[in-house]
Order: structure tokens, then sequence, then C-alpha cells
């Protein structure tokens, strides 16, 4: 067993210099609870502030709110950030197409619309396609915007499509049924506890495989994905009387879900353990005795298996950090029967695999830049996709028996493009290229490299205005996220524009626990040395000082998620290198963070602080527990969502009252956007008046 983690040193605060008159913020009384923790007290003032059906905490909530939108409201410049915003963001924008039994389906988001709406059109085989027909359209399902459209997933013969249908925009997901071209919705074929659904077609399109959890509050929300099992719905039956393919595991920390191939003959079973290892089972459907044969089980790595036909496809890490491809025979799955059809590179990380048209489609990160290619099914290259320039590709998306299939590709300054392309000839077409009002040629993107504290090198992205001189004052935003094996690749957004035209410079960090540089980057990020990422972000930081970019005054940490917990880390262990704090849906008391929401499904990414190595690593940095009353703390702004199910609010919540409490530096502001989920509110108008309140409240604090 490791050794705890040490407690990373604290910088300690600066001497004291004026600050503007405090802000009124809402009382917020200090409690007196104080647990014990393998042998350690660990004060928590704040444990009132978790409960959110208090009518104090309702109130209080309310209070803050108030006081950071009239904050923000006044703010020099926030309205001319919102109207160009707008301009950017208020634009026709299409999502990648899926083909299914003669016709397209795509999502779009119309200019002037707050939502995007799914569509459909004929697409027969040696005809002209036929005319638009608008399938689901959410902007139509409430008058203020708070119903979305989560999940949709369409039968391979193009006649059903199962849908999921949000609240909130939060996580919680009830499924319904209609057909496509009369566009009816099912009265009997409605199901609840969808939250964690992704609808599996059989080929006849008589029923589908889902995920199923308890219907809120029916279990302890903690312990509900260990409730979770995967059932069959035949359409026009009673989903109460669904059949259990799977049962329930009974780990809070595990997700299961299942998919069955085209062909409808193996249906595979997965059992996430997290983000660090998967188990896999299969069944042959078109067998007399149904029954769960293991594919690989108990296995410290993961497993992603693509099928097509009789042959199973498994990306996985298993001796491989920058994963491989092995090629399984069904009939004879025994470990020792693999073939290993594409091996692991050591200059770039195999991110996906898909099937298209009997053929795999491979996407590769090297230094974070994406590299496709197209392979045979005995692993032999076929051709590798030609990309605009360097930045962020999917793999191609597809049918296994279909040659058309789809990828897109975007980079900072390169605008979305999505491709169709002939698998069998490479043949390729423009479907939808985003036009937004910006001329992204003005700008220069580089990718530099910082030395973090253990000598490992760390990638990460300069985008600024070409004639930019260097005065080591540009106001400046670090973004970063460091966890859960996402990488942060060149992608475009419209949204850093506003910043960038006003003279500032925008950066992504590469950190550990990404994806980027495969499996050992992921976990050199995660559970015990989880202080690494902060590390990285750090490294950066100075690097970007030392450059020449920007001071620290001048530069705002930003994250949301796991990346507001970075944000969270950072200012209380570097409160000196950083001006501005943007906070987005974080989690900071990282020794309760697993009493609530999602929080167990994270255990092997964080660990638990029902474990006492854990709790080291976690209270070594938990921010929550490490805000030191009178320091100088960056002006922050924490951004949190009153229907977020996903990471609880209670976490902004905590931080901000006690941060407002600590902190001799500028403004700590609580901003609540209302009828949102994690994912924000799913509205455009919402997302407008958030970044606007961001970027506005960052260069206030910034100063001339």
């Amino acid at each position: 067993m490791p050794p705890p983690a040490p407690v990373p040193t604290l910088t300690p605060a600066p001497a004291p210099v004026p600050t503007p008159p405090a802000l009124p913020y809402p009382a917020a009384p200090r409690g007196d609870q104080v647990d014990v923790l393998h042998g350690v007290s660990v004060q928590d003032p704040y444990r009132w502030l978790e409960d959110p059906a208090r009518d104090d905490v309702k109130t209080w909530v309310a209070d803050e709110d108030a006081l950071a939108r009239g904050f923000t409201a006044k703010l020099p410049g926030r309205d001319a950030i919102a109207a160009r915003m707008k301009e950017l963001f208020y634009v026709e924008s299409v999502g990648t197409p899926r083909r299914a039994g003669g016709r397209l389906f795509y999502p779009r988001r119309d200019a002037g619309k707050e939502k995007a709406a799914i569509y459909w059109r004929a697409q027969p085989k040696g005809a002209a396609p036929g005319g638009e027909h608008t399938l689901l359209d959410p902007n139509l399902w409430s008058t203020d915007g708070s119903v979305s459209l989560g999940v949709w997933s369409v039968s391979y013969d193009g006649k059903t499509v199962a849908y999921g249908v949000k609240g909130n925009n939060s996580d919680e997901t009830t499924l319904y049924v209609m057909d496509v071209a009369t566009g009816k919705k099912s009265d009997v074929d409605v199901i609840e506890g969808a939250k964690y659904a992704w609808p599996s077609w059989t080929p006849a399109g008589d029923g589908f495989f889902y995920t199923w959890v308890p219907p809120a509050g029916s279990v302890p929300t903690a312990d509900r994905p260990g409730y979770a099992e995967v059932r069959f719905h035949k359409l026009g039956t009673d989903p109460a009387k669904d059949r259990v393919v799977h049962e329930k595991t009974g780990d809070p920390r595990t997700f299961v879900g299942a998919a069955v191939g085209k062909d409808g003959r193996w249906l595979v079973a997965t059992v996430e353990h997290g983000w660090a290892s998967t188990d896999v089972y299969f069944q042959d459907l078109h067998a007399p005795s149904r029954e769960w044969r293991p594919l690989v089980v108990g296995q410290d790595a993961r497993y992603d298996v693509s099928v097509d036909g009789n042959r199973f496809f498994v990306r996985t890490n298993e001796g491989a950090p920058k994963y491989r491809v092995l090629r399984v025979d069904p009939a004879s799955p025994a470990r020792d029967k693999w073939t290993e059809i594409i091996s692991e590179r050591p200059d770039a990380t195999l991110e996906s695999l898909s099937v298209v048209g009997h053929h795999l489609s491979i996407a590769y990160l090297k230094d974070v830049v994406s590299h496709v290619e197209l392979r045979d099914e005995d692993g032999k290259l076929v051709r590798e996709i030609a990309l605009p320039t360097l930045g962020s590709a999917s793999p191609l998306s597809g049918v296994e028996d279909d040659d058309v299939a789809y990828y897109s590709f975007a980079s900072f300054t390169y605008p979305t493009e999505i491709f169709e392309t002939s698998v069998r000839t490479g043949r390729t077409s423009t479907f939808y290229k985003l036009k937004v009002p910006v001329d992204s040629s003005a700008y220069a993107v580089e990718q530099l490299f910082a030395t973090s504290k253990d000598g490992t090198r760390v990638p990460f992205f300069v985008i600024r205005a070409k004639d930019l001189q260097k005065n080591g004052a540009t106001p400046t935003v670090l973004y970063g996220y460091g966890g859960f094996q996402v990488a942060q690749t060149p992608t475009f957004s419209s949204s850093i524009f506003p910043w960038l035209e006003r003279g500032g410079i925008w950066v992504v960090a590469n950190l550990r626990g990404g994806s980027e540089y495969g499996e050992e980057w992921h976990r050199r990020g995660m559970r015990r040395e989880k202080q690494h990422v902060f590390d990285d972000y750090f490294a950066v930081a100075e690097e970007l000082v030392k450059q020449g970019f920007t001071k620290p005054e001048k530069l705002a940490a930003a994250g949301a998620s796991n990346g507001g917990l970075l944000v969270g880390a950072a200012i209380a262990q570097r409160p000196d290198l950083f001006g501005v704090a943007l906070c987005g849906v974080p989690l900071l008391d990282m020794v309760r963070y697993h009493l609530f929401g999602s929080g167990k499904t994270w255990i092997s990414e964080y660990g638990s602080a029902d474990d006492a190595d854990d709790f080291a690593a976690l209270f070594a940095y938990s921010p929550y527990h490490h805000v030191i009353k009178g320091t100088r703390y960056p002006a922050t702004l924490i951004l949190s969502a009153d229907s977020d199910d996903r990471v609880d609010p209670m976490h902004a919540r905590k931080f901000a009252a006690e941060l407002q409490w600590a902190s001799s530096g500028g403004p700590v502001l609580l901003r609540v956007e209302k009828h949102s989920g994690h994912g924000g509110a799913d509205l455009v108008r919402a997302a407008v008046e958030k970044l606007a309140d961001e970027y506005a409240f960052a260069l206030g604090q910034m100063g001339p």
C-alpha cells in the first residue's frame, strides 16, 4: 500500500495591502461541526449549507445569487460582451448525422433558436434526398425553456426513435418512443429511471436494451448507481414489466450498460469500475440458452468492445498504456486465443475505435493533435484520413455494413466542419461547415511546454492575436481540467473570441489525469497522485509569467466540474499566482464528496475518505479545508446550478461561505443558474449571460 500523500506546501499570504470595502455578503453563521476521521480532526463550519431544503439555506442562496448578479450587471463593458456573445452564438449549427433505413437524421440549431432540434430527410439509394422533416424540437416543449432533449437513438430501420426528456437540463431522464414517419409519440412506451440509458435497438426495431435505475427518491441518492440494471423493452408493452437482462451490481462505484450489434446476435455488457477498469460479458441471443459468458473480468485495465458480425474488436490498455487493438472470435473467447491486430505506438495514444463499412476507424492523439486512420479488420492500414490542419478530429461514425461514414474536425481557429466519406473509395465531401462572424485568421495558436514540479513535461496551447506583443501584463485565462481520461484537445469555441478581441490571451493546459499521453498520464493524476494535476497547472501558470505573456494579477484560473476542483485547489494552494478565479459547478469538499450526487461513481478516480490512505491524500488538497483566515485570495466567481444532480451544489455553497469569511482579497461571489443542470441551462441566452458575467468580472478585477 503506498504511503499517505504528503500535504502540499501552501504559499503564505503576502503582506496585507489596502482592499476595497467589503461587499455586504449574506450572513452565514459558522458552526462548530468537527469530525474525527482516522485520528484527524476535520472542521466543517458550514455543514448546514449541505441541506437545500432548509429555509435559511434557500434564503441564503437567493441572496448570494442576487448579490452576484447585481455586482456583475454594473461592470463596465459587460453589456457589450453580452452583445458580442449573441452575435457569435445565435448562428446556425449542425451536428454529425446518422443514417438509418434510408433516412438521414441530424441535430441542427437554427440561428435565433435557443436549442437544437432533430431533423430527418429521406435518403434512398440512387435517388435525390427528400424534403426535411422536424422530428424532435425541444424549443416547443416548455415556455421557459426548462425542458431539454437528452439521448436520442434511432432504430436501424429508421422507423422509430427512442429519446430522453430532461427537466432543467439535469441528468434525470424519462424515455419516450416516437414513430418517425407520423411524429406520433407512444402513450405506452414511457420509461422513468433512464438517467444512464442509451437505447440499443434490435435489428427488427421491435425493442431495445437500456440501463435503468430506480426513480429519484426511491433509494438513497448516492447509492443509486449500484441499483442500475440492464433491461429489455419490447415496444407496446408496459415498461414496469421489462425483462431484466443484467442484474444490479450492488456497488455504487460502478456503471453497467449493454449494446447489441446490428445483426442482433451478440449482446455485450460492460461493468465500468470508474474510469480505471472494465469487466466485459457477452451472450448469444441466437442460442436457446441466453447465458452471460465472461470475456474479461477482474483485470486492472479498460476494454472497449466493438462488434462486426462474429468478430469482436477490443481496444484496451492491458499491457499497453497507450492502447492497442485485439480481435476476438466469440466462439473461442479464451484469452490465449485473442489476436493483436494493432500494436501500441510509443509516440501516440489510440483514443478511440469504431467499426464502419466493415473497416476499423482509429483515432490517435500525438502531442494532443488528432490523427485518424482507416484500417481493415486484420489491422492493415488502408488510408490516413486527410485533415485540414492540426486540430481535433472524431473517428468515423457510421454503421457496420454501410459504406457512408461521417467525421468532424475543428481547431481553436478552425470552425467545426463535418465531412461525409466513402469507406470503400475514400471520396470525401463537406457535409456542413460552421460559419461564425469572426476573423479567426487574425489569431495565432502555439503549443508550448512547461516543466512540472517532478520534472514532467506538460503541454499547453496559447491562443492570441497574431500581432500581440509580450508585455508581461496581458489579461489571460488559464483553462484546465485534469481528470477522468478527458483530453483537452484543440477544438473550436466561439465563446473565447470576445476575450481575444479585448486583447486577452486564452490558454488551455494539458494536465495529468487526462488521456493525452495514455493511461499512465491518467493514473499519474488520479487518486493519491492527484496533487500532480495541481503542480502541472502551477507550472503552466509560472511558464506564462516567465515567458512574458502575463503576470499573476492578470491571470485567471478557470475550470468547471473536476476543473472547478482544480481552480479551488489552485487558489487555496497558490493564491499568489492568480488574480481571478472562475470556478464552475465544482467539487470542493473532498472529504464528503462521495456522500452526495453521483460521488460514489468517482471513488476510483479520487479515492474515498473512508479509506485512511485515500483520506490523507484527499484532505491534503481538499480546497474547502485549506482556506486560511486573512489570506488575500484572488477575486472569485463561483458558478453553480440549482438542479445539478451530478456534482451537488453544496460544494459551491460551502466554499463560497468559507472564502467570504476568510479572504482579505477581492470579491467572492456565488452565481446560481436557475433551471440548470451540471452542463448548464441548455439555452443560448443563459450561456450568453453567464459568460458575459464571467468575462466582465475577470476583466474588471484585473484592472487597466
